[in-house]
Formats: structure tokens, sequence, C-alpha cells
């Protein structure tokens, strides 16, 4: 059994326009949701062992805010091919963790993160910017990974959750 966290990142500025899509960082919201969702996940005992990110600046900005915020430790790996992936991109890269790691966590963006959901637990789960989707998997091995291997335990969409 594993357990893979899919996480988008949270809410990215459009305030300059000279940036280019990867260079966006977070906006004051987003920068307020990324620690939320992190204390949530560390107040509900989600501990993901590898986390990997897109290393597109929103994206990495959320999985550190999130990091600094569980208290984990591990490094972040960021992998430029979660950069606009499709699904079959995805399944690979998480394909490609190590069998030790029970616990994974993948920031991302829509709608290769929808996608990924739906390939894994056939459901459709919206994902807003900062959303967290929990899915556990009926694998033991993480090349095993395949459409309909997982089971939606989980969505936390900050904007229902935060006060």
């Amino acid at each position: 059994m594993k357990t893979l966290y899919i996480l988008r990142h949270a809410k990215s500025s459009w305030d300059d326009h000279s940036l280019a899509d990867f260079e966006r960082p977070l906006n004051s919201r987003g920068l307020k949701a990324a620690p939320f969702v992190g204390s949530l996940m560390k107040e509900r005992g989600f501990s993901p062992t590898a986390i990997v990110s897109s290393p597109a600046m929103r994206a990495k900005q959320t999985a550190e805010l999130v990091r600094e915020a569980t208290g984990i430790e591990n490094d972040i790996v960021f992998n430029e091919h979660i950069y606009e992936a499709s699904v079959g991109t995805l399944v690979s890269i998480i394909s490609d963790l190590d069998n030790e790691v029970v616990f994974a966590m993948l920031v991302g963006h829509n709608p290769g993160a929808e996608g990924l959901v739906y390939y894994l637990t056939g459901e459709v789960a919206p994902m807003p910017t900062a959303a967290l989707v929990v899915i556990e998997l009926n694998i033991d091995s993480w090349t095993k990974l395949d459409g309909g291997s997982g089971k939606l335990k989980q969505v936390i969409r900050p904007k229902d959750e935060m006060p």
C-alpha cells in the first residue's frame, strides 16, 4: 500500500506581465494558502517522505511553504517534466520513485493534477489552487502505478477550510 498526495500550486500573481508563465510567483492569497495547507497536513498526520515538484516559481514556492509548515525535513526534488505534463508523464515520474518511499507528494499544475486523480481513481475531483488530494494506492511498488489503482481518500480545498 502506498499513499500519494497531489498538491496543486497555490494562487499565483499576474501583476507583472513581463514574466514568463514559468516565472510567475505566488500572490498574497497563495502565500497564505500554501502554509495553511501545510498546517492542515501536519494536523492530520500527512507526512510525505518524498516531495517531487515542478520547478515553476509558483509550484516551487508552494512546495517550500508547505514543507516548512509541516516540519518535513526531506529535500524537495524539482523535476522540470512536471510543468505542463500529461498524465502519462506524471505517472512515469511517480513510477520512478524509490520503493522505500511509502508516502509521496507531487506538487504541480492543472490540468495534469486533476487528470492524474481521475486516471488513478476514476473520480473527478476539482482542484482549485492549493488543493490537496490524498490517494491510497493498492500497489506495493511505484512501478505498478496504473489507472484505477487508487482510491480517493480526501480532498482538501483551502477555500473550504480557511476561517
